[in-house]
Order: structure tokens, then C-alpha cells, then sequence
């Protein structure tokens, strides 16, 4: 669902406007002037997932058991309510004879982070994009907390987590090395 197209501000404007007029305020107003503008060019920003290529296409050949990159810090919009949603994602990997730099799986979370989104399709969608740049195993969790749940609805203050594992790391002894690794980053990892 990739759209290289920017989208168009001018509209998007103008629709934030007309927003404001059907909420009963006054998109005139000293505060409320410049509003249509910022939120459509925040919506470029905070959008910009669908427009971005974080294919991990640069990598090096370098033998390494596992790759584990904690707290990579996301933040997305619930596609129920247009609310956001954010935390950390923890990202692992079993590579296969290459490695990524960090800043790839950095971007690719925020590749699939920045777009109206479920908590759970990102876990899923980051794991399978490493699986197809061709890792052995990857696993990937993310810890979030939804303003849709917070600020509406039950109004819970609870944080949900979730997980997505492919590859070698269906085997459960492998898995819970990572997960331990995640958990705490000093424990040690045994070769897959």
C-alpha cells in the first residue's frame, strides 16, 4: 500500500477547516487561524509512513548469532479512532551470514508505524519484512499505550503488548533466549 504521492495539503486545509466550523468553533479566530495549516502539514509528518521505502537493502556480511535492538521508540494512529498510539518496539534477529545497520530497523518500524494503524498488524508487519530481506528468525514486540483507550471508551490506563516470531524463532528454546535478551540485555545468547 505504498503512495509515493505527497498528499495535498491545500485540501487537507481545507477540510480541517470546515472540521473546526462542524464542531462549533470559529476556524477564524485569533487561535484557531493557522490550525487547518499545522495539522496538514503535521499530517504529512506523522503520515509519512506510507510514502516511506525502509526496504533494509543495505546490509553486511558479518557472522553474528543475534541481533536484538530494545526500546526503538514508535508512534502511530489507531485507525478506529485517529488517535495516537505509541511506546517501544523491541526488535530481534537471527541474521543469515549479513546484518542491518540499527538505523534500518529504526526506520523500518517507523516505515510501518507512521500510518493508521493496529498495534497488531505493526508487530506482524515488521516481523515479516525482516523475514523477507532474508533473516533466519525474527521476533518483535511492542509495548503501547492507546489514547483511544485512555481518553475515551473504558478510559484504562493499561498498556498492551504484543508479539510476532518467524522463522527459527518458532522454536521455542530459541525464542525464549531473545525474549530473554529483551527482558535483560546482559543474559547471555546460545547459537542457533
Amino acid at each position: 500500500m505504498q503512495n509515493e504521492k505527497p498528499i495535498n495539503k491545500k485540501k487537507v486545509s481545507k477540510l480541517i477547516r470546515q472540521l473546526l466550523i462542524e464542531l462549533g468553533e470559529n476556524p477564524d479566530r485569533e487561535g484557531l487561524i493557522g490550525t487547518p495549516k499545522r495539522m496538514a502539514d503535521m499530517y504529512e509528518e506523522i503520515f509519512a509512513g506510507y510514502r516511506m521505502d525502509a526496504e533494509l537493502d543495505v546490509a553486511f556480511s558479518e557472522d553474528a548469532d543475534a541481533i536484538v535492538a530494545r526500546d526503538i521508540q514508535f508512534y502511530s494512529m489507531c485507525e478506529h479512532h485517529m488517535l495516537p498510539f505509541f511506546g517501544k518496539i523491541h526488535v530481534a534477529y537471527i541474521p543469515d551470514g549479513k546484518v542491518f545497520g540499527v538505523s534500518k530497523l529504526v526506520r523500518l518500524v517507523e516505515k510501518h508505524s507512521r500510518r493508521l494503524q493496529i498495534q497488531e498488524r505493526l508487530t506482524k508487519q515488521v516481523a515479516d519484512e525482516l523475514m523477507r530481506m532474508g533473516v533466519k528468525g525474527a521476533l518483535v514486540m511492542a509495548e503501547g499505550e492507546h489514547l483511544c483507550m485512555k481518553m475515551r471508551g473504558v478510559r484504562n490506563d493499561s498498556s498492551i503488548m504484543t508479539v510476532a516470531y518467524r522463522g527459527v524463532l518458532d522454536q521455542k528454546e530459541v525464542r525464549e533466549h531473545i525474549l530473554a535478551m529483551i527482558q535483560n540485555p546482559k543474559s547471555e545468547f546460545k547459537s542457533v
